[in-house]
C-alpha cells in the first residue's frame, strides 16, 4: 500500500514585489491555513515520509509552516525541491510521483499548484468516500489536502484511475465541521 497526499500551497498575496510569479509569498490568511492544515495532518497520522515541494516562495512557505506543524508527530519527513513541480500538468506529477520509486516512501507529499494539483487529484480518483469526491470536485482550495491510497507496493505502478480517495480536506471544512 502507497499513500499519496497532494497539498496545494496556502494562500498569496495578488503579485509579488519582483513581478515573477515564482515569488509570490503567502498572506496572513495563508500563515494560518497553512498552520491549521500542519496541525490537522500532524494529529491524523501516519505521516509522509517525503515531501516532493515546489521551489516557488508561497509553496516552500507552506511546507516550512506545514513541517514545524509535524514536529514532535513522528518522523519528520525528507524533503525534496522539486523545479518540475513548478507550473506541472497531471503527466509531469504522475511522473514526479514515480519517480519517488528511486527512494521508495511508503507515504509520499506534494505540495504544488492549481490547476496541475487539481486536475491530478481528479485523474488519479478511481474509487473512495464519495463525499470527498463531490467535495473535491469542485475545486482543490488553496491549503486543501487530497489523500489518496494506492493497493500496490511500487510507485511506478500509480497510474490514473487507481487511487482511493480516503480523505479531502481543507481550512473551510475544517471551520465548517467545528460549526457543526
Amino acid at each position: 500500500m502507497r499513500r499519496l497526499l497532494l497539498l496545494r500551497h496556502a494562500k498569496t498575496e495578488h503579485d509579488a514585489p519582483s513581478g515573477h510569479d515564482q515569488d509570490r509569498r503567502l498572506d496572513e490568511r495563508g500563515h494560518r491555513d497553512a498552520a491549521e492544515i500542519g496541525g490537522w495532518i500532524a494529529r491524523h497520522p501516519p505521516l509522509p515520509n517525503l515531501a516532493l515541494v515546489s521551489p516557488a516562495v508561497r509553496t516552500r512557505q507552506t511546507w516550512e509552516i506545514v513541517r514545524e506543524a509535524l514536529k514532535g508527530a513522528g518522523p519528520a519527513p525528507k524533503v525534496e525541491f522539486v523545479p518540475d513541480l513548478y507550473g506541472a500538468d497531471p503527466v509531469q506529477l504522475l511522473t514526479a510521483i514515480r519517480m519517488a520509486s528511486v527512494s521508495d516512501p511508503k507515504r509520499l507529499m506534494l505540495v504544488g499548484h492549481n490547476p496541475g494539483m487539481h486536475e491530478l487529484a481528479l485523474t488519479l480518483t478511481g474509487s473512495g468516500d464519495e463525499a470527498a469526491k463531490r467535495a473535491l470536485g469542485d475545486n482543490l482550495p488553496t491549503s486543501g489536502l487530497a489523500v489518496f491510497d494506492f493497493a500496490t507496493d511500487d510507485w511506478n505502478d500509480v497510474s490514473f484511475r487507481r487511487g482511493k480517495l480516503v480523505l479531502f480536506v481543507s481550512p473551510k471544512l475544517l471551520k465548517q465541521a467545528s460549526r457543526s
